[in-house]
């Protein structure tokens, strides 16, 4: 285990000790040259399911001793801590936007730690709106209002934007389940750029766990999916209809179940999941299909540009009436629409960079 005490002027740690305990020495100093503050945590060692939150508690409520006990040292010291390390991030991610103007991957490594360091901002954000917005009684629009602070960001930071070019009046539908094809990390971007007020995601599990993202995507009401325990699985699912159904809220769902990463306009095979939920509400599916991207961004080829991803939204496809042996004809139909649609995009996009080319307009993008 490894622990990283950003809190005080000093640490140590001995990963030693007879009886199995983990020793967490945390040292401090204040003004007075005399006095040296020492508090020791014994965080037990074992291997079971809840070791990471029993020491994770541990490490907390020495936090909180020491905050509660000395809080203008705890504060100035947390503080520097943050300054040194964001200054830090900015003139490493500057100094790789100027490499990358000759070296195509540096470009790569610095849009890269700029959107990571645009998601926990948005993050952080989004947990300190998710709150205000809950005790007022809006609580359900904080994901559209992170959301939007991540476009925007992304766009300033990185040069990448989403842009519905067709249906946008579709994103109005409400209740409904949103249903999108996905391709890389960058999805959450689309996401900010088309997510409608009154929605939701659907996450795996494990996200609930890592800090700040984990904590806004609780506050917010995200429908976690634990994707190794069908039963639970379902029973998130009854709870989303439930919310949706009384709250009108809607759902937004890639249907593939993960990223594909694909050079080409094609679509993973769907889960099912999404369509059982939509019929179990009896609430539209509202399918949106962002173009391949893989131009702007494929980690594979170590690309990652500047530009603008299209998005075109269809239709809504209604439900009512339906029960659970229409899910496979409706699973169907709807892939099939779609991707016909990203076939649609990606020929188009085709024929604007022969049409470049031929005009004598480079297509690449000024990093």
């Amino acid at each position: 285990m490894m622990v990283f005490c950003t809190l005080v002027e000093r640490f140590s740690l001995d990963m030693h000790h007879e009886d199995g305990a983990c020793i967490i020495p945390l040292f401090f100093e204040e003004n007075d040259s005399h006095y040296r503050g020492l508090v020791v945590a014994h965080i037990l060692v074992n291997e079971s399911t809840s070791t990471l939150k029993k020491r994770s508690f541990r490490l907390l409520t020495v936090f909180m001793q020491l905050f509660l006990t000395r809080p203008t040292t705890v504060i100035m010291s947390f503080g520097s801590y943050i300054v040194s390390g964001v200054s830090s991030f900015v003139v490493v991610t500057v100094s790789l936007f100027a490499i990358g103007q000759k070296v195509p991957r540096a470009a790569f490594a610095a849009r890269c730690l700029a959107s990571y360091g645009c998601l926990l901002i948005s993050a952080a954000y989004g947990v300190i709106v998710s709150i205000c917005l809950r005790l007022v009684g809006y609580g359900r629009v904080s994901q559209w209002a992170a959301g939007r602070s991540f476009k925007w960001l992304m766009l300033f930071t990185t040069g990448v934007k989403f842009e519905v070019i067709e249906g946008e009046e579709y994103l109005s539908t409400r209740p409904a389940v949103f249903l999108g094809n996905h391709q890389t990390e960058l999805d959450v971007l689309m996401l900010g750029s088309v997510f409608p007020p009154y929605c939701s995601v659907t996450a795996k599990k494990s996200l609930r766990n890592i800090p700040f993202l984990g904590w806004f995507m609780s506050l917010s009401r995200t429908v976690f999916i634990d994707r190794a325990n069908r039963e639970t699985a379902l029973k998130a699912f009854d709870g989303a209809a439930a919310e949706m159904r009384d709250h009108r809220q809607s759902v937004f769902i890639f249907a593939e179940g993960t990223r594909s990463y694909s050079d080409e306009p094609t679509l993973l095979p769907f889960k099912k999941g999404a369509f059982h939920l939509a019929v179990k509400a009896g609430v539209p599916i509202v399918p949106i299909v962002t173009e391949n991207y893989s131009h702007i961004l494929s980690p594979r080829a170590w690309r990652f540009n500047a530009g603008t991803i299209k998005i075109k939204v269809l239709p809504p496809i209604p439900t009512q009436n339906l029960t659970s042996e229409n899910v496979d004809s409706l699973t169907q139909s709807t892939r099939d629409s779609m991707l016909k649609t990203l076939a649609g995009m990606s020929h188009a996009q085709k024929d604007e960079v022969d049409a470049a080319r031929t005009n004598g307009v480079s297509s690449a993008i000024e990093i």
